[in-house]
């Protein structure tokens, strides 16, 4: 059985996605980068070592969209905070080894999702850390195995999401892979264009 790769989506609509991107560059350009974006994650990031399944939200009208490419499986996020959305599925992919990851990382590449996998073959759990103090990745080893307040209580859109999700296990083996940035704000889509 294959491992497995979930990528959190949003149905791409103006007001819908990239919000905090959206006051600093407008409406229509963070829409629009959100949907490139998430395109191109996509394409990047199929392979045939790991199955990708698109985990999308709102729930009924992500399952519909026309806008995400047909032969991804999709899984509705269903209620609840980040952490309970992310935790739910995660266990729905059990019991094979899974990573999570967003769709707002445009350095992420084959070799960081592969990265991950082989770090989960020594380790019960791996976060792919953020310049932000998030992180852009999460792995379970066995995903049906979580912790008992697992992903409650994190600061999520702060500097202390990473410690946060790892204090929420504190009994799981954590792997630290490369860091790497996601585009939230108006800066950091200036600096990864200054990047480029």
């Amino acid at each position: 059985m294959r491992p497995c790769l979930i990528v959190m989506v949003k149905e791409p609509r103006a007001g819908r996605v990239k919000t905090r991107l959206a006051r600093d560059s407008g409406l229509i350009q963070a829409t629009w980068w959100y949907r490139h974006q998430a395109l191109r994650t996509l394409r990047n990031l199929t392979d045939p070592r790991w199955d990708t399944v698109l985990a999308v939200t709102p729930d009924r009208d992500g399952v519909q969209s026309s806008f995400w490419p047909e032969h991804f499986p999709r899984i509705p996020q269903g209620p609840g905070h980040l952490g309970q959305r992310m935790a739910r599925a995660l266990r729905r992919m059990a019991p094979r080894p899974t990573c999570l990851i967003g769709s707002d990382i445009p350095d992420i590449e084959k070799s960081h999702i592969a990265a991950a996998f082989a770090a989960l073959g020594s380790h019960t759990a791996c976060l792919g850390p953020a310049t932000d103090g998030g992180y852009w990745l999460i792995g379970l080893r066995h995903p049906a195995q979580q912790p008992t307040g697992f992903l409650d209580h994190v600061r999520w859109s702060t500097e202390w999401a990473k410690a946060d999700t790892i204090a929420s296990a504190k009994s799981l083996n954590w792997a630290e892979l490369e860091t790497l940035s996601d585009i939230d704000t108006g800066a950091d889509y200036a600096q990864w264009v200054a990047r480029l």
